[in-house]
């Protein structure tokens, strides 16, 4: 695994805003990136999480390099995404308020231990559990490869996604 320990900080010039304003119109899905083991147990609300392979199946998740969770997740090697449903929308809430413990973080939604330790949520769309196969710092933020040790296709339910900061939900009605 290759990283360096802490980012450097970089200053939000007019490049930087321009992006984030750019991406917020990028709707992306909403996960639980979580993690427990010897280091503890963390998770975060996720939109930059994709597959990589399906031989060997695998994702990519980028996290804030600052974040309580990617240095927990680091340490413990394995970790799960959680892809939430519209009936999450609190779940996703309280795993993205910096100001909350982890353990009032995890009082929202029923919490399952999958392989290698991983925190599944009842109900997820999609539960992954993964061990971290490579972590490598890009900017302000790792990029971590896992390996699934276990995929499950989970509830048939609307999803939950993000656009222009905020959660938002697709209906049957909204697909062409």
């Amino acid at each position: 695994m290759n990283s360096k320990s802490h980012p450097e900080p970089v200053e939000a010039g007019p490049q930087a805003i321009a992006f984030r304003e750019a991406m917020s119109r990028v709707a992306g899905a909403v996960h639980v990136v979580a993690t427990d083991g010897p280091a503890g147990r963390a998770g975060l609300t996720a939109t930059a999480v994709t597959s990589v392979s399906d031989s060997p199946p695998s994702l990519i998740v980028c996290l804030n390099a600052t974040s309580r969770t990617s240095g927990i997740l680091k340490a413990n090697g394995a970790f799960s995404v959680n892809t939430l449903a519209a009936g999450h929308v609190s779940v996703a809430r309280h795993f993205s308020r910096s100001g909350l413990s982890m353990d009032e973080r995890f009082a929202h939604g029923e919490w399952q231990k999958g392989p290698g330790g991983a925190p599944l949520l009842v109900g997820a769309l999609a539960r992954f559990a993964l061990k971290v196969q490579d972590l490598r710092q890009v900017g302000s933020h790792f990029v971590v490869v896992g390996e699934v040790l276990a995929a499950e296709a989970g509830a048939d339910a609307e999803p939950l996604v993000y656009h222009r900061r905020d959660y938002r939900v697709l209906h049957d009605s909204d697909r062409a």
